[in-house]
Order: structure tokens, then C-alpha cells, then sequence
């Protein structure tokens, strides 16, 4: 006897009482994130994992914790590299910085920071601009093990040649080998780098503003938000951004239809970097 696929509505019903559990136990929100990426990631999840239905996934998340860190890593997929969208670090270099030097210290935001390409690529940017001694970074993820992997700096030698070609259209001064040593198929990123880096677990679902920065980078995380969840972000980099402070979001994100839109002005447009406005 063949088995019928489950009616569509039957999984939708389960995903939702997945993530209830999943928030309710374990205090992570995935409750208001796009339905359609949510789905796809989960059900990547229910098949490599060996689950028959989003239930048995659910029952495993409830009564096995170390059901919990497998299940998160297919929801907060973890994909980057270094200078990712070379432009935009060029517009960064070349619009930003000459107004973040009037600071006499400097605090960073960089909000989803996976595996810490993003930040390795500012603090090289704000290195080679001089400003890495006087700037505090804040390299935030929800998840743990993304958060260990970018502390440690260390990433795969054959990424090392798109990371190289990123940083010479990013407008790079110096050569990008100046800044890691490469052993046994690895490259791990000087130390300097991330000295004055603080990683942090920190939910834009559920947790609160950071002190006043001068510039958030989140890019390719609102995405996966519906509407509301993408105004909870704003409204929390809104408060967190100093006045005439600096955000950058992804290439297929935008302020347009937020109800935050109206505190920012943009500031390069083609690369969606906005300023605060002065209250």
C-alpha cells in the first residue's frame, strides 16, 4: 500500500506548532520569519535528518537537546564571504568613512555576522583606513556555533581566492595575505582583527537595542522577515544608531515600505546605505 503525500495544510499546521516549540522551550523566534524560506529550510531538515513528518521533528526537539543546535543550523543557513558585494565596501570606504574619522571613537554593529566574513572585512577596511584602534565591533548571531566560528578567524583555503579578488574591487590598499597566515589548507586571520570585537548572541526577534553606534551593517537577514519582524529590526537599529549614524542593508532589501523609514535618508542609494536623520 502506497503511501499519499501529506496535504499541504496538514505540514503548514505542523511547522507552525514546530517553531511554538522551538520558541517556547528554547526562547528562539522563528514564528514571524517569511513562511516560504522557513518551509524549504525545514524541509531540507526533515529529510537529512531522517524524520517522516515535521511532528516526529518536534518531538525530537522537545525531548533530545541536542536535537536543538542540528535543527538550528539549517535555519540560520550560514552563507557569506569576505567583501561579499565589493561595491558596497567601496561606497563604505569612499562615502562613510571620511564621516565616521570625525569621531574621536568609533562603535560597529554588524548584525548577523555568520561566520565572521563580514566582520573581518570591516575590520581589514577600517584598518587599512586607520581607524581599527579606536572603533569598538559588535559581530552578533543567533547562532552559537556561527558565533565560535567567526571568534576563531579561520576559514578554508580555496575560499581565499574569491576573498582576494572581493577585497581589490572593494578598493583595498594592501594585499589581503597581509592580514592571515595559511597552514595545513586553512588561513587564519591575525589576531588584531578582532581584539576589539565583541561577539555576542543577540536576537533581532527578541532582544533590545545596542548603545549608540555610528554604523549597523545587517545585510541579507531581513529577508527572511515578514513585514512586521522587518520593522522590529528597523526599530531597533533606528534606536541604536547614533544621530547621522550610518545602516547598510543588503541588495534586495530596502526602508521603503517600513514605518521607520521616514527617521532615515538615503545616503548611497544604488548600494542601500542610509543615514539617520538628526531628531
Amino acid at each position: 500500500m502506497s503511501s499519499s503525500p501529506i496535504p499541504e495544510k496538514i505540514e503548514d499546521i505542523e511547522i507552525r506548532l514546530l517553531l511554538d516549540a522551538l520558541y517556547f522551550k528554547y526562547h528562539y523566534d522563528f514564528r514571524n520569519y517569511a513562511m516560504a524560506s522557513i518551509k524549504r529550510r525545514l524541509k531540507q531538515a526533515r529529510e537529512q535528518l531522517g524524520f517522516k513528518t515535521f511532528s516526529a521533528m518536534q518531538e525530537s526537539l522537545l525531548h533530545e537537546p541536542l536535537m536543538l543546535p542540528r535543527i538550528l543550523g539549517y535555519l540560520t543557513v550560514q552563507v557569506s564571504e569576505m567583501f561579499r558585494d565589493p561595491s558596497y565596501f567601496r561606497a563604505i570606504r569612499e562615502n562613510v568613512i571620511p564621516h565616521l574619522r570625525t569621531y574621536p571613537s568609533l562603535k560597529v554593529w554588524i548584525a548577523g555576522c555568520s561566520n565572521g566574513e563580514e566582520l573581518y572585512s570591516f575590520a581589514i577596511l577600517f584598518c587599512e583606513e586607520g581607524l581599527l584602534e579606536r572603533t569598538l565591533f559588535y559581530a552578533t548571531d543567533i547562532n552559537e556555533d556561527a558565533l565560535h566560528a567567526a571568534e576563531a578567524g579561520i576559514f578554508g583555503l580555496d575560499r581565499i581566492q574569491l576573498f582576494t579578488e572581493n577585497h581589490r574591487k572593494s578598493g583595498g590598499h594592501s594585499s589581503l595575505s597581509d592580514y592571515y597566515q595559511a597552514a595545513y589548507g586553512r588561513a587564519s586571520f591575525d589576531k588584531k582583527l578582532r581584539q576589539r570585537v565583541v561577539f555576542s548572541d543577540h536576537s533581532l526577534v527578541t532582544d533590545s537595542a545596542f548603545a549608540e553606534v555610528q554604523l549597523i551593517s545587517c545585510r541579507n537577514v531581513l529577508i527572511y522577515f515578514d513585514r512586521d519582524l522587518q520593522d522590529r529590526a528597523l526599530g531597533l537599529f533606528k534606536d541604536s544608531l547614533a544621530r547621522k549614524g550610518f545602516l547598510g542593508l543588503g541588495a534586495k532589501e530596502s526602508l521603503r515600505f517600513s514605518k521607520h523609514s521616514g527617521a532615515f535618508t538615503d545616503f548611497v542609494r544604488e548600494e542601500k546605505i542610509y543615514q539617520r536623520r538628526r531628531e
